[in-house]
């Protein structure tokens, strides 16, 4: 569950940063709306997830990378928005940082 629960949360907040980008710096009703419920709902599944036994570091660390590198991904393909070599090192680093938090819990 702990794992369902988080990923919940990595797309309730790709959710809200999206919605955050279209609503204008808060100046369009609906997408700001949006934002808001995302952003609460994701630390509210995060919490959940918490409470079901994942480790603060690791519950964060995997959704802060993930949420990351989808944005990231998505902001270049949708939004066209420029991504360099350096960026896509920078992320296979962060993501690679998230896999050994991961397998060194098991130790």
């Amino acid at each position: 569950m702990k794992h369902f629960f988080l990923l919940g949360a990595i797309l309730a907040e790709i959710i809200g940063a999206l919605a955050t980008r279209q609503s204008d710096g808060f100046s369009k009703f609906w997408p700001s709306c949006v934002a808001v419920v995302g952003v609460v709902g994701a630390y509210f599944l995060l919490s959940l997830s918490l409470k079901s036994g994942m480790p603060i570091g690791v519950a964060y660390g995997i959704w802060a990378a993930l949420g990351i590198t989808i944005l990231t991904i998505i902001g270049a393909i949708f939004f066209k928005e420029p991504l360099s070599a350096i960026q896509i090192i920078g992320i296979i680093m962060i993501v690679g940082g998230v896999l050994a938090l991961e397998l060194g819990k098991a130790e």
